[in-house]
């Protein structure tokens, strides 16, 4: 096999993007939804369908395969010194309920098509190169999100990421053992040379600005709440408006100061209420308790705590005037990542070699690379979605950007994987 250095990295090698794009479609068919995108929750035995199509693709592609305890699944190539760190590449399997045919499975497939294109050309790395999937990264099933790839970086332990549950109380151990992806390689305390993850924006940026590449340079911070407020459950005919105590009255308000807070802190920041719960949700009650989630994001920490300080204060607030019992809990928190400069720099490099129109980005959405950059160098690539739409079953996207994201992921991993010890 022939050993490529950074110097000699030409167009002339690239990946095949056919071949990924029907990989990709291939891939679809399992847990394809009438609308065109897929349903594959974690652990589930469609996750475990998909699982075993990408392992079968694996090992043809004369990869060895290693899955840790949490079921994140590592497929490695050798190069010539496999006692050195590896650069390593991936992404997730699993999607949303009705979710896309590219969000997630796209870096784990634009890894594999590395691998083959690298065995197309003959080329030996001088350090091994490694494609992950790695498991419960959406959190759709099993909550938190990017569970398992935080185990592997140390943020959660072993313990609290096997004993995950979800709503019909079934925990990620017990279900990684029932679809045989429990394995025995501890997860984490690994040295990793540099790490790329290969991604659709999710969002409408490079496609509005006719960008093909986004450089990746940091990823938002992110708090997420439960909250519930209670009031008083009442006939909603005989209860006189102002002796009402009406939580979901409460909750409407706390949506239009989650609303005002993005705004506030415009352009950078994000601000949803997600998800609601009314009880007795009956037409004829008026609701006596609300449950609702808040997602808050920004790239710069001090933001996301002063957005958080406004939040809590407008919350009292609305509960004094409502007269109603406010609990605010906040369940996940990460801090903004900046991406290692030397990736990013190897990424811009990438596309600029291949001539792609580029710009710096940062990603509006947790990704398992954010994690990884915490033990590892790590960046991100990525390529525009059409209208900016993902999670979401139309999610779709060019063979063209497909291939694009690719080739800059294949030169990336490429130069690191080139570097001596």
């Amino acid at each position: 096999m022939n050993a490529v250095s950074e110097a000699a990295l030409t167009t002339a090698i690239h990946v095949n993007g056919q071949r990924l794009w029907d990989s990709l479609m291939e891939m679809a068919r399992i847990g394809a939804t009438p609308k065109g995108g897929v349903c594959r929750l974690a652990l589930t035995d469609l996750d475990k369908q998909g699982r075993d199509l990408i392992v079968q693709w694996a090992k043809e592609a004369r990869c060895t395969i290693s899955v840790d305890q949490m079921g994140n699944v590592f497929m490695r190539r050798a190069g010539r010194n496999n006692d050195l760190p590896p650069v390593m590449t991936g992404s997730h399997a699993d999607s949303q309920p009705t979710g896309g045919r590219f969000d997630g499975i796209y870096g784990v497939l634009g890894g594999l098509e590395v691998i083959r294109s690298l065995n197309d050309y003959g080329i030996e790395t001088e350090r091994p190169i490694e494609t992950v999937i790695w498991t419960n990264e959406e959190g759709s099933r099993f909550a938190p999100a990017m569970v398992a790839s935080g185990v592997f970086a140390g943020v959660f332990a072993l313990e609290y990421g096997l004993s995950r549950k979800d709503v019909d109380g079934k925990t990620i151990g017990e279900e990684l053992q029932r679809i045989g992806y429990a394995g025995a390689l501890p997860c984490g305390g690994r040295k990793i040379h540099a790490a790329f993850e290969l991604h659709i924006e999710q969002g409408p940026i490079l496609e509005a600005e006719n960008r093909t590449i986004g450089v990746v340079t940091d990823a938002q911070g992110q708090r997420w709440y439960e909250v519930v407020l209670t009031g008083q459950e009442a006939h909603a005919g005989p209860t006189p408006m102002p002796r009402r105590r009406d939580a979901l009255l409460g909750a409407s308000r706390v949506v239009q100061l989650v609303n005002e807070i993005g705004l506030r802190h415009a352009p950078l920041a994000c601000a949803t209420v997600g998800m609601m719960q009314v009880h007795p949700n009956s037409r004829n009650v008026i609701p006596g308790r609300v449950f609702f989630t808040i997602d808050f994001r920004h790239p710069q920490d001090e933001v996301l705590a002063q957005m958080n300080a406004e939040l809590r204060e407008g919350i009292a607030k609305i509960a004094e005037q409502g007269k109603l019992e406010a609990d605010v809990e906040q369940i996940f928190y990460y801090a903004p990542v900046p991406f290692d400069e030397a990736c990013v720099k190897s990424v811009r490099a990438a596309a600029e070699r291949f001539g792609y129109s580029n710009r710096d980005i940062v990603s509006g959405a947790g990704h398992d690379a954010c994690y990884l950059a915490t033990v590892a160098p790590t960046s991100m690539v990525f390529v525009p979605c059409i209208d900016g739409i993902s999670h979401n079953e139309v999610e779709d996207a060019t063979i063209e950007w497909i291939e694009a994201g690719a080739n800059v992921l294949l030169h990336a991993m490429l130069e690191r994987a080139s570097e001596p010890g």
